[in-house]
């Protein structure tokens, strides 16, 4: 379990480069997953296309239940690929994890708070831009003091909680779960023949909760993105 980070050095700048590949990996899953289920399109959907067509059905009805779809609806392909996105990511870790002379370059990118508290950034940076836009920067300034002047340090605090929130439930929950599999596969894999079968039962149920999971949180990360551009967004907000 203590494995460390496979941190190189360029140009005077640190990079985890086991977080560079399965960035890359979760990308490149996610890439190929879209033009796969885009590559033949038909008026009747199966397979692939049908699944796709959900998923966008899916985030659609989250982007509407935060906010009326002509402002939405700019949101819709951000919320999509959020959501395959921290899934993908979410799951990369759950079969198995690669470690290479004691340096782990294999398991879920979501498991490493620098990954999941840059995502929250970014959203919530996203949110202020759009805020901006379409509100006007005037405007934007104002619903720190509205409805009262004094709520101005409450809100400033917010917007750092809500990032940290963000990031870190992701990274907890993720992080956790793969914990628990270590220790059920180390744990009980040392006691030899008659441990391998008695982890196979609970490290299955486990993995099989870890799924619904990752999936819960990416639903969650979508979600909570969708309510921050409201925020932002929404005239009555």
């Amino acid at each position: 379990m203590d494995h460390g980070a496979p941190i190189k050095e360029i140009f005077g700048l640190y990079f985890n480069l086991g977080n560079v590949l399965m960035i890359t990996v979760a990308s490149l899953i996610v890439f190929i997953i879209a033009v796969i289920s885009t590559r033949t399109l038909a008026m009747k959907p199966t397979g692939m296309q049908n699944f796709m067509e959900w998923v966008f059905d899916f985030v659609k009805g989250i982007v509407k239940s935060n906010m009326d779809w002509k402002t939405g609806g700019h949101f819709h392909v951000l919320g999509v690929t959020l959501i395959f996105y921290i899934f993908v990511s979410n799951m990369l870790g759950l079969p198995f994890s690669v470690s290479i002379n004691d340096e782990l370059w294999w398991k879920s990118p979501t498991a490493d708070p620098v990954i999941t508290l840059t995502l929250a950034t970014m959203v919530v940076a996203l949110s202020h831009y759009y805020g901006i836009k379409q509100k006007g920067f005037g405007e934007y300034l104002r619903g720190y003091v509205s409805p009262m002047w004094f709520l101005l340090p409450l809100k400033i605090i917010e917007e750092f909680a809500n990032t940290l929130t963000l990031g870190l439930r992701l990274y907890g929950n993720i992080f956790a779960g793969e914990i628990l599999l270590g220790l059920l596969a180390g744990s009980l894999a040392a006691m030899g023949a008659g441990g391998w079968i008695a982890a196979a039962i609970p490290t299955l149920a486990w993995m099989g909760f870890s799924v619904f999971i990752g999936a819960i949180q990416a639903f969650i990360f979508t979600m909570l993105t969708m309510v921050y551009l409201a925020h932002k967004v929404n005239e009555d907000h």
